[in-house]
C-alpha cells in the first residue's frame, strides 16, 4: 500500500496570512484617508468659488438698487421720454454706462467678472426697468 502524504500548516503559515491581510487592511485605510482629504480640499474650494459668485451678484442686486433709485428720482421731474433719458443719464452712479435705453456695467473680483445690463422702460409704464444681461465669466489661468 501506498502511504498517504498529508500537508499540514503550521503556526508560522497562519502568521503570514494574519500578516498580508493586516498589510492589505493598512493600505486601503492610507487610501481612503488620501481620498477624504482630497474630497475635503475639493469641497472647500467649491465653496469658495460659490461663495464668490453669490458676493458678485449681491453687489450687482445693490447696484441695481442704487440705479431704480436713480430712475425713480429721474421719473419724478420727467415730462417726456426724452427728459427722462437725460436725468437718468445724470444721476447714475459711477462705472455704470447708459447706451440708448440699456444701462450696462460689471462687478469683478479679479478672477471672475458678472456682467450686467438693464432696459428702461418707457416713461409711464409700470415697470422700469427690465433685465438683459447678467453673464458670469472666470478667468482661471493657472488657478486650476
Amino acid at each position: 500500500m501506498r502511504k498517504k502524504s498529508r500537508i499540514s500548516f503550521g503556526p508560522g503559515a497562519a502568521s503570514l496570512v494574519l500578516i498580508a491581510v493586516m498589510l492589505s487592511m493598512s493600505v486601503l485605510g492610507i487610501l481612503s484617508l488620501m481620498n477624504g482629504r482630497t474630497d475635503a480640499r475639493f469641497a472647500e474650494r467649491s465653496a469658495e468659488v460659490i461663495q464668490a459668485g453669490y458676493q458678485l451678484n449681491s453687489q450687482a442686486e445693490e447696484r441695481l438698487a442704487e440705479i431704480d433709485a436713480a430712475l425713480a428720482k429721474a421719473a419724478e421731474t420727467a415730462q417726456t421720454d426724452e427728459a427722462y433719458l437725460e436725468a437718468v443719464a445724470s444721476q447714475l452712479p459711477e462705472a455704470v454706462s447708459l447706451d440708448g435705453r440699456e444701462i450696462s456695467w460689471t462687478e469683478t473680483d479679479g478672477v471672475r467678472s458678472l456682467d450686467c445690463a438693464v432696459e428702461v422702460q418707457q416713461l409711464g409704464s409700470g415697470k422700469r426697468m427690465v433685465w438683459v444681461r447678467h453673464n458670469l465669466t472666470a478667468d482661471i489661468g493657472e488657478e486650476w
